[in-house]
């Protein structure tokens, strides 16, 4: 039988399914984490999902839709150039729900259901057996972990609207929802408890995240050796923008559980350090110090990346901001060591012009988008 139409105008079934079905396979096997860790029941469904919480505590349910970005061109470039064989699709498969979970568990919710998209500019891409075996290994793994379940998703060949940057051929644009469930009901995270005289703690991050990439990928095409330049790390570029990312989950879970009065929680994405300013009221954020900048965002001010552009780009080695009553923080320190996880107090909350004074660099950044 020869190649029907169809597949000649880019959607070719036979190199599409076979990922389908192993994904389906790998969502299978996530069906009971929600309900082990939180008491949610859910079951595939002909077009999606059913679930519910089995539980009598008060509840309720949030829902975030999120995209990757630009963070698995890395790892397409490193599985074409690199030499290595690896394509940190398992990496790049616990970034595509870590990037959205964190701002679900921000709401004070625990991730139980993730539903995926994998959108390609063709159907080969579905096609290479270890890319989809190393997704979903990843996929599998931070489901695990956050007790979430993988019960639907979707991965369209879209000839006509995704075309990869050169050198790389293709890659996929990731994006996907997540549902969390707040329970207690009163657990629920909610800004306007933030106030002037807060603490601010921070986690730190494990490194760039999902933050900035497309000026670190600017940068790096620059370079003799691209995402092969070896950093003082004695990692390349590449492996360090690859690094995994971290979960802060649990570190939520343990503070609300452990009756942590949080006014609020702010992941540290998108506008990198001026994202502290992203309430609308006149605050001031005043830092007066910081975490360990990672290798990575040193080796940017090395290639001349300003500082402003810096701070106002990338994460700067914080996770996930806290805030809390200054009564409250010697609680929340020792909650999070508890748990695995280290907060570090860097600021507080003072009336202001909306604006974040970022003492140990002595420079003032503006709010997002600005």
């Amino acid at each position: 039988m020869g190649t029907s139409e169809y597949a000649q105008a880019g959607v070719d079934y036979t190199l599409i399914e076979p990922f389908k079905r192993h994904m389906i396979e790998v969502g299978r096997q996530t069906l009971a984490f929600p309900f082990i860790k939180h008491n949610v029941m859910v079951r595939s469904a002909e077009h999606g999902a059913v679930f519910e919480y089995r539980g009598t505590r008060p509840h309720r349910f949030c829902s975030v839709l999120e995209g990757l970005g630009n963070l698995n061109w890395i790892a397409e470039w490193m599985y074409e150039f690199s030499g290595t064989g690896k394509t940190y699709y398992d990496v790049i498969a616990r970034a595509a729900a870590l990037i959205i979970a964190i701002d679900v568990i921000a709401q004070g919710a625990r991730p139980v259901l993730w539903e995926d998209g994998v959108s390609a500019g063709d159907s080969e891409w579905f096609a290479d057996e270890k890319r989809r075996d190393d997704y979903g290994k990843g996929a599998l793994a931070v489901c695990r972990e956050l007790g979430m379940a993988l019960p639907a998703g979707e991965s369209p060949s879209l000839k006509y609207i995704i075309k990869a940057h050169p050198p790389v051929v293709s890659c996929p644009d990731l994006m996907g929802q997540i549902t969390g469930i707040i329970v207690p009901r009163g657990q629920e995270i909610k800004s306007d408890r933030m106030k002037v005289g807060d603490s601010i703690l921070v986690c730190p991050s494990t490194g760039l995240g999902a933050n900035g990439i497309s000026l670190v990928i600017k940068r790096a095409l620059d370079l003799p050796e691209q995402f092969l330049t070896r950093l003082p790390t004695g990692r390349t570029l590449g492996e360090e923008c690859l690094i995994p990312i971290r979960s802060y989950a649990a570190l939520v879970a343990a503070l609300l559980d452990n009756e942590v009065a949080i006014h609020n929680i702010l992941p540290a994405t998108g506008d990198g350090v001026g994202k502290l300013a992203f309430d609308k009221r006149s605050f001031n954020y005043r830092i007066h110090s910081w975490v360990p900048v990672p290798p990575l965002f040193r080796y940017m001010r090395e290639l001349g990346v300003t500082l402003s552009n810096c701070l106002k780009t990338f994460n700067w080695g914080a996770g996930i901001y806290f805030f809390v009553s200054p009564s409250e923080v010697e609680r929340a320190i020792f909650v999070a060591n508890a748990a695995g996880y280290e907060l570090v107090e860097v600021g507080c909350v003072e009336e202001g012009e909306r604006q974040v004074i970022f003492e140990p660099e002595g420079i003032t950044l503006p709010p997002p988008g600005q």
